[in-house]
């Protein structure tokens, strides 16, 4: 990126959010603070309206606003990329809010990239699971109102299945993040029924509701959350090599087993796992056993030769 372009893209990245911080700059176009400093002055002497505080970072003068973006035409197929996984990944209401937001974009293309666009629309399809869980409503917009419950800091109400004991109850939670994971939506959040953080599934919530009570708990962020939970669960790796026609089999169920990784290793498939419930991953693996094969650890073996003895005795 040539410095002109990447001044437009300094000036665009500090109209985006309300205060930037220099070294947001600099990580973002892999750029020294001297060369964001030097950057920032000479859109000063552009006349752009900054103000910049030491240890806070800069932001524009409330009202200034650049004249109409021009998009590329590998930004504006992004664009169109995710106007599908909207559609079959979030609920209607974030999907009616994206296409919404889709119009005003193509409105201020240029007319080769309109074009274009219209030409790979139809080419572009997500395919979402059939699957719903037990009670699941499929009218509810929850992402929507779990979202503005985490801009707010608003309690929200839910009525909750959980598949583990069969149980719906409800709750009020905290709500700290949203993520995406194996097609499906989860809700990290403080749990006040439990009195700890708890991972919802998104399709597994009835009801949702905005309780108008604030709560005032200083929640960690998503990310700190999720490698904090990784550490305290005392993840465990686990190696196996199974014969590469059983594949297909393992399907979805390798991630609820806690899948990272695969590769090829003399004709077989090595596969890598961190789970912190090794007991589980015995159970699972064995309905696979003559196909499979433990690399380690050996805990994993003695406990699989344990399960198999109380097995043999009790079908003697």
């Amino acid at each position: 990126m040539n410095r002109i372009d990447r001044i437009s893209a300094i000036l665009i990245h500090l109209q985006s959010r309300r205060v930037v911080k220099a070294g947001d700059i600099a990580d973002r176009f892999n750029i020294s603070l001297r060369t964001v400093y030097r950057d920032i002055k000479t859109l000063e002497e552009a006349g752009i309206p900054l103000i910049g505080e030491a240890g806070i970072g800069y932001s524009i003068m409330d009202g200034y606003r650049l004249p109409p973006v021009m998009f590329t035409r590998e930004e504006a197929t992004a664009f169109l990329t995710a106007e599908k996984l909207m559609e079959k990944l979030t609920d209607p209401s974030s999907d009616e809010n994206y296409k919404s937001a889709m119009f005003k974009i193509r409105s201020v293309l240029r007319m080769a990239e309109k074009d274009f666009l219209e030409n790979i629309d139809g080419h572009i399809e997500v395919l979402k699971s059939r699957r719903v869980a037990p009670g699941a409503r499929l009218d509810l917009n929850p992402l929507q109102i779990i979202l503005k419950g985490i801009g707010e800091r608003q309690v929200l109400s839910i009525h909750y299945f959980a598949m583990h004991n069969q149980q719906k109850s409800e709750r009020c939670i905290e709500p700290v993040g949203v993520f995406y994971l194996d097609n499906y939506w989860h809700l990290i959040a403080w749990c006040r029924l439990r009195e700890d953080y708890r991972d919802f599934r998104l399709d597994r919530i009835s009801n949702i509701s905005l309780t108008g009570e604030r709560f005032r708990t200083q929640h960690p962020n998503l990310s700190e959350y999720i490698q904090e939970s990784a550490k305290e669960k005392n993840m465990q790796a686990i190696t196996i090599r199974v014969e590469k026609k059983i594949l297909q089999y393992l399907n979805e169920q390798k991630y609820y087993n806690g899948f990272v990784s695969e590769k090829e290793v003399d004709g077989m498939m090595e596969m890598t796992f961190l789970t912190s419930f090794i007991e589980g991953f015995v159970r699972w693996i064995m309905m696979y056993g003559d196909m499979a094969e433990i690399v380690s650890p050996c805990e994993l073996k003695t406990k699989i030769r344990e399960l198999s003895t109380i097995i043999l005795e009790r079908n003697q």
